[in-house]
């Protein structure tokens, strides 16, 4: 069996010019039962904060409402930005959700990097490394119910989730101090590039921590597979909101600095921006000729990527469910 897993994430994002929130909000709900239903593996829920578009705030809100309509499919939550926040809030937002979800919750955290962000909520980027240690330790022992106090602050949560608290948390990152953390302390890893993997597991190894769970990304895969009957036509579908998705991280990368390294340099034109394949537009046929050649990895969906319209969204989904069985197969389940 190959080790694929097939993820559809929502971030919610919806500019002025594209489909309204509220329309968004529901749909998504809708499509996280469809995506249960036909055996899809994960959705994923982004987060980031103070972003003009709406980008999607409070993940665990949303993954709640999904937990109500759905019964297998796992629930993926990162980013979730751990030194914004208070560690013993989140504990108690993963507990609920995870009860609600009856264990089918993950959460990346990740350690942030828009200085917009960090500023709104009064926190300096200096300070990640120690509150992503701090918000760590507090949140697995807050969820493996101790009470305790830390500098000074008297921790005791209830209820208590589904799983364990290191079968829940992941750390993930793009960088060696990432995996070192995750291994450290003994929870699953989602990193951004696939050899930070072997540097998790080895440190694992070292340290006598079992390795939990983990993500290996697949070269090559695009962020998003819109599918679809005729590529041309569902590339200029999704091209002026693939094109703003792009600007809008650009700006984040000019914040922190990165303008010039970004991996979205010079991706605003939609030419371009197809080109590089971070966003593509297949028929369910060259979806399964991609597949057969993946050991690993994901295959990702946006149904409503940059405020993408909920009709153009469930049309790619319903291929996907048309595709399902044959992919299946060739993943080998």
């Amino acid at each position: 069996m190959k080790d694929i897993r097939i993820t559809v994430s929502f971030d919610m994002r919806s500019p002025e010019w594209a489909t309204p929130t509220d329309e968004l909000y529901r749909a998504a709900i809708e499509m996280a039962a469809f995506a249960d239903r036909i055996e899809a593996d994960r959705i994923g829920l982004m987060q980031h904060h103070g972003s003009e578009d709406g980008y999607l705030p409070q993940p665990f809100v949303l993954a709640g409402g999904m937990a109500a309509v759905t019964e297998r499919i796992r629930f993926l939550l990162g980013a979730v930005i751990l030194p914004l926040h208070d560690p013993v809030e989140l504990a108690e937002q993963i507990a609920i959700v995870d009860l609600m979800s009856k264990g089918r919750l993950n959460v990346i955290f990740g350690a942030g990097y828009v200085p917009s962000e960090f500023a709104m909520f009064g926190k300096s980027l200096k300070d990640r490394a120690k509150l992503m240690d701090s918000g760590l330790e507090i949140i697995l022992r807050a969820l493996r119910g101790e009470r305790f106090e830390y500098e000074g602050r008297p921790i005791f949560t209830r209820p208590l989730p589904v799983q364990e608290p290191e079968d829940i948390v992941m750390v993930g990152g793009g960088v060696p101090a990432s995996a070192k953390r995750a291994a450290k302390f003994g929870v699953g890893f989602g990193p951004m590039k696939p050899d930070l993997v072997d540097l998790y597991l080895s440190e694992c190894e070292r340290l006598g921590n079992r390795p939990r769970t983990c993500f290996r990304p697949a070269p090559g895969m695009p962020n998003a597979i819109h599918l679809c009957e005729d590529p041309d036509a569902g590339w200029e579908a999704i091209a002026p909101h693939a094109v703003h998705v792009i600007t809008e991280y650009a700006k984040w990368a000019e914040q922190e600095g990165n303008a010039s390294s970004s991996p979205f340099k010079g991706l605003t034109d939609p030419a371009a921006l197809r080109h590089a394949g971070m966003f593509v537009a297949w028929t369910p046929e060259m979806l399964l000729e991609k597949a057969r050649t993946m050991e690993g990895g994901n295959i990702g969906f946006q149904p409503l990527l940059g405020g993408l319209s909920p009709e153009e969204g469930r049309k790619s989904l319903k291929l996907l469910e048309q595709a399902m069985p044959e992919l299946n197969e060739i993943i080998g389940r």
